[in-house]
């Protein structure tokens, strides 16, 4: 089988946003290319043949994962727009000279084989690339370069764990997370609802010093004035009616790891209060208990409010907020990272390819533009809502616009500026091409009847 670079078939082992971290004994391998969609492909062979695989899409990222992981296997492209996959031999060859290194390459010749070769590469294959052919040159690679390095248990996490954009918005919060996370520093993550803000809380969890301790998630708006002590400091049996057992707090489960309190703009005033005073004195005290019991637990808070605006009417505590507040994350949201909106599309079409147990390929024109123009109110969550949907609906092997609601293209950018455009003729071409001359699914993302197109198309000659 053949694995095309811009077709998606379901091979993963994808859940909610993070893929699985190391296992005990399973092999590591570093996949490094540009290519989006063929990091996801090969990730997701690799992962279904019980490898553990992590994907880089550049040279830099690529050095900088080999300094925080040890792999049993590099496979590598051969060219990048921050250099060539030959520094990547040298770079192994130097520092990592047991690593084995395997190249792929859309300009397979003798000659580079033989060049390959002498720089250290333990083999290389062509593409479009044979997935058989690709496993057993990974298995042979593995089998006959063992790491000097054994000490497998103590691999440092990677971000690459989870499925991230390439953008630069993407990457500038990877590296603000990459900086925190080693830290004891308590974080703010501020962001819209469905971008994620849990999932980069995670991503500081298991890549700081706390990784081995728990982390604990509270929803702040689910948690009732009457049992907000009980449910952050824990009680006493007979502490109050219905308190047949004792019970540990938030925090005590928490202990030598993270609080991750999620919208916390939605937490009460009084119990705000009782919180500020933990987070200050470290301690707690159980209700129904006269002795305190010290804590250790770094806190990361979420929200989707504007806590300034809260501070100024009085629903939130100032000096509560510059307690958490000692770092912020701004997360973009997914209309801000244009350039990733296709990349997360296609993950999550792997994920609910394997959910619903179908083998979708992939977008076809129309889908991605309308996927392209749309301001996605509801970010990531909202996406993989629609594509899980798109995918139980549709009848073929791509999802097309027939598969997506109506509001996506009816509330399209591209459908807003109608009024505004000045171009009507090139814009009726384009989507007649985008849609393959579909009148119907071209009159939709133009956000006209039939009709009026038939009209358009008629007034300027287009046949």
């Amino acid at each position: 089988m053949y694995f095309q670079q811009r077709v998606f078939v379901c091979l993963g082992l994808f859940r909610e946003y993070v893929l699985p971290m190391n296992i005990k004994g399973m092999k590591t391998i570093l996949i490094v290319d540009d290519d989006v969609s063929l990091c996801l492909m090969l990730k997701a062979l690799f992962e279904k043949n019980k490898y553990k695989a992590t994907t880089v899409s550049s040279i830099v990222e690529a050095k900088r994962a080999m300094e925080s992981c040890l792999f049993h296997l590099i496979l590598t492209d051969l060219r990048f727009p921050d250099g060539s996959g030959m520094e990547i031999i040298k770079y192994v060859k130097d520092k990592l000279p047991d690593t084995p290194v395997v190249l792929m390459t859309a300009y397979p010749k003798i000659t580079s084989a033989i060049q390959f070769i002498k720089l250290g590469a333990y083999n290389f294959i062509s593409k479009p690339i044979c997935a058989d052919e690709l496993l057993s040159i990974a298995k042979d690679a593995i089998n006959n370069k063992a790491l000097v390095n054994k000490k497998e248990d103590k691999i440092l996490p990677v971000f690459s764990n989870y499925f991230q954009g390439t953008g630069k918005a993407s990457l500038d919060l990877l590296k603000q997370i990459n900086l925190i996370a080693p830290t004891s520093i308590s974080v703010l993550i501020i962001g819209e609802s469905g971008t994620g803000k849990e999932l980069i809380a995670k991503m500081i969890h298991e890549n700081s010093n706390r990784s081995n301790g728990p982390f604990v998630a509270v929803d702040c708006g689910a948690i009732s004035n009457e049992l907000s002590a009980s449910e952050f400091f824990g009680h006493k049996k007979g502490a109050f009616t219905g308190a047949q057992t004792d019970k540990k707090g938030y925090f005590e489960s928490a202990n030598n790891g993270i609080l991750f309190l999620d919208e916390i703009g939605n937490l009460r005033y009084s119990t705000q209060i009782h919180l500020l005073r933990a987070l200050q004195e470290r301690k707690i005290k159980p209700v129904g208990c006269n002795e305190e019991i010290s804590i250790d637990v770094r806190i990361i808070a979420a929200t989707n409010e504007n806590l300034f605006e809260s501070q100024k009417v009085g629903s939130f505590r100032s000096d509560l907020f510059h307690r958490l507040n000692e770092f912020q994350i701004v997360v973009p949201p997914l209309r801000d990272r244009k350039e990733d909106i296709m990349a997360y599309a296609n993950f999550f079409l792997l994920e609910a390819n394997r959910y619903l147990e179908k083998s979708l390929l992939g977008f076809d024109k129309s889908a991605e533009f309308v996927f392209k123009n749309y301001n996605w109110p509801g970010n990531l969550r909202e996406m993989k809502n629609i594509i899980k949907r798109a995918v139980l609906l549709a009848k073929r092997g791509w999802i097309t616009i027939n598969e997506l609601p109506e509001n996506l293209y009816r509330d399209s950018c591209f459908a807003k500026d109608k009024a505004n455009c000045t171009d009507v003729e090139g814009d009726i071409r384009k989507v007649l091409l985008l849609t393959d001359n579909n009148k119907s699914k071209a009159a939709r993302l133009l956000n006209i009847d039939r009709k009026t197109l038939y009209k358009k198309m008629k007034q300027y000659n287009i046949n």
